[in-house]
């Protein structure tokens, strides 16, 4: 990024305005490619007798978890056509895990997605949980319309100029 005598420094800085507070790209062509992770999670609450649905394997609309993980690894590969300013990434590896909290009557969705290339990829984590946890929604709406998706963050990234992060 060119920075200019009035464009802030720090980590305060939104990278993604230039000093005239204008929306663009961020340049990252100078940067060094290196191998880059993240991991993100988040979780969706529902009734018991919706859980029991889903890990019967009986939902109306077929494997519940199957699917939503489908749905994830294909919303990592698609997140610069959804987030506007985020670059399109060559993705070496998306792996999507659900776990199953029945005391909570709750699933959880973690999603971890590598690249080698100039930009991090929490973008493309994130975009995977979210619509992991969207599409088990989508599909247990019918008999649960009060599921509510919940926590859903970055977990650690590694790689890249600041290193790695795992959040506390």
């Amino acid at each position: 990024m060119n920075r200019t005598p009035d464009t802030p420094a720090g980590p305060s800085h939104l990278t993604h305005f230039d000093s005239a507070g204008q929306a663009h790209m961020v340049d990252v062509g100078a940067k060094d490619a290196s191998h880059r992770i993240a991991v993100a999670g988040g979780t969706i609450r529902m009734q018991a007798a919706t859980l029991a649905i889903v890990q019967s394997g009986n939902a109306k609309k077929g494997d519940v978890l199957g699917i939503a993980r489908i749905a994830a690894i294909m919303a990592a590969k698609r997140t610069s056509d959804l987030i506007p300013l985020c670059h399109p990434l060559a993705l070496t590896r998306v792996a999507v895990e659900f776990s199953i909290d029945a005391a909570a009557a709750s699933i959880h969705c973690r999603a971890q997605v590598e690249t080698f290339g100039k930009t991090g990829v929490e973008m493309e984590a994130l975009t995977a949980v979210q619509v992991g946890l969207l599409t088990i929604y989508d599909m247990c709406k019918a008999v649960d319309r009060g599921m509510v998706m919940t926590d859903v963050r970055v977990l650690e990234k590694h790689g890249g100029k600041s290193g790695d992060w795992v959040a506390t």
